[in-house]
């Protein structure tokens, strides 16, 4: 497997012959509404995805998860941090950036993807890795401090 830095973004998207990584790093990091339209392009059509909240297969159902993302999110955005892969598989770490509608906060989860690469080099397997706990229940109002608790109950820290 190849290490490959985290370069500035090119501007210009990447071709059909890009290595299968570099495709889907700059896709995920230049990610809108408009560009859900190229999912085939990156996802088999039965690929599979799978997150803390969703388990779908095919591509209607990878198309509901970032759809529902939008619909629910303001200004989500991902910035793909780190990558690591060869024609395979790959890996990458990611910053998630958005805020709740209605309110001001801009908030971060931090992740990874292991991506399994069809021969064609289009993604049939997708699996995120988050701390739901941590970076989404623990920055709410009400279940913080309660998550904060838990955390130290757990981890028997007194």
């Amino acid at each position: 497997m190849d290490i490959l830095p985290s370069p500035a973004p090119a501007p210009d998207a990447p071709g059909p012959h890009t290595a299968p990584l570099e495709r889907v790093a700059h896709f995920f990091a230049t990610l809108t509404p408009v560009s859900l339209s190229e999912l085939a392009s990156i996802y088999t059509e039965d690929a599979r995805f799978k997150d803390p909240f969703n388990d779908v297969q095919g591509l209607p159902g990878i198309r509901g998860v970032f759809e529902h993302m939008y619909h629910q999110l303001d200004a989500p955005r991902f910035v793909v941090r780190d990558r690591l892969g060869d024609g395979r598989q790959a890996f990458l770490t990611w910053d998630f950036v958005f805020r709740f509608r209605g309110e001001a906060c801009e908030r971060r989860i931090r992740g990874s993807t292991h991506l399994r690469f069809a021969p064609d080099g289009r993604v049939c397997e997708h699996r995120d890795y988050w701390d739901a706990a941590e970076e989404l229940y623990g920055q709410l109002p009400v279940l913080g401090p309660l998550m904060r608790w838990l955390r130290r109950r757990a981890g028997g820290h007194g």
